[in-house]
């Protein structure tokens, strides 16, 4: 893969830099695998590098390798921030916007650093960055950022800490190659970094069976008591309210892929999780085939994201997010069943 300035970025990492690497909120397993990955690669290097995420990530991502050296802004505004402005590099990886990073947006905007892309999303906002590598028709982050270290000429320093965490990013952001990973790119890079001593067995069972008893009797609830199907418009959606997260003893991640089970319903092409936040509610989107997440998050919810999942955010009451949902939904009927 040829990607976009990479002579340029050779010469910019030539030599030892302060360096920064942030990531979207809410993060999840593509954004804190490829985060450390490149951590683990640049320190390689001899760089001066930390990772700040701008809130709290799931714990079933804390046995990553570094993963405990992660500044979260939420927790340490004022080290963010000044880590920030004294890097001569900011990596900012999987999103294409500044907006995606909350409060730390404004750390970026005022820093004097190069700033670098490298993302997956669609519609970049390039602008925001001296540097982008933006390709959307990649699996995750993780690729690319494997890709990053393969054109930079040090896919030999790609070792098992690495490969751990470039794994994660892929089989995650495709559930466990089950969606967007159609590509045999994806599958020589799983295959190298097995190579290179990844046991994917076990990196798999600590991401997906680490489930806390309160995790599991959630889904349990969202499943039996909060699950609603509309054969007519191929639709299923789950939604949570405050109260279920208090009663089930909610915990970062404990959410992650819930969706995807209103999604596996035969007949189903579009999914949705709409979960009931202090101030907003925390959308996701999921869809099968052509309809396009994407689009329809942007339209309707000012969200965004992939061609087949998507986020959003609704500033409305919960109930009134659900009506506002299923009268949409209507617009949509013909797509939907084609």
């Amino acid at each position: 893969m040829n990607l976009p300035d990479i002579d340029s970025l050779k010469d910019l990492l030539s030599s030892p830099k302060k360096i920064s690497i942030i990531t979207h909120t809410n993060p999840d397993g593509d954004a804190i695998g490829s985060s450390l990955a490149l951590y683990n690669y640049l320190i390689i290097k001899g760089n001066s590098v930390k990772v700040i995420v701008p809130n709290d990530f799931p714990d079933f991502l804390a046995w990553m390798p570094n993963a405990d050296k992660i500044l979260i802004n939420s927790r340490k505004a004022k080290e963010c921030k000044d880590v920030i402005s004294q890097s001569d590099i900011v990596f900012c990886l999987d999103f294409n916007a500044l907006s995606r990073i909350d409060k730390v947006e404004n750390y970026i905007k005022e820093t004097s650093a190069k700033k670098i892309l490298i993302d997956h999303h669609l519609q970049p906002e390039t602008e925001s960055f001296d540097y982008c590598i933006s390709i959307i028709k990649v699996s995750s982050t993780s690729e690319l950022v494997y890709e990053f270290i393969s054109e930079l000429g040090d896919e030999n320093l790609i070792n098992k800490d690495i490969s751990e965490c470039l794994f994660v990013g892929i089989m995650t952001d495709t559930g466990s190659f089950s969606f967007s990973c159609n590509y045999e790119r994806t599958f020589e890079i799983t295959a190298r970094l097995i190579g290179k001593g990844l046991d994917a067995e076990h990196v798999h069972r600590l991401v997906y069976d680490t489930y806390s008893e309160n995790r599991m009797r959630l889904l349990g609830h969202c499943l039996s008591e909060r699950l609603v199907v509309h054969p007519d418009f191929s639709t299923a959606y789950i939604y949570l309210t405050k109260e279920d997260l208090k009663r089930f003893n909610y915990q970062v991640g404990d959410t992650e892929g819930v969706v995807n089970y209103a999604l596996s319903i035969k007949g189903i092409q579009l999914a949705a999780l709409f979960t009931e936040r202090e101030n907003k509610i925390r959308i996701s989107f999921r869809s099968k085939g052509n309809f396009d997440v994407n689009i329809f998050a942007r339209t309707h919810f000012e969200g965004g994201g992939h061609k087949n999942a998507a986020g959003a955010n609704s500033y409305i009451q919960l109930n009134d997010t659900l009506d506002r949902f299923e009268t949409i939904l209507n617009d949509y009927k013909i797509e939907l069943n084609k």
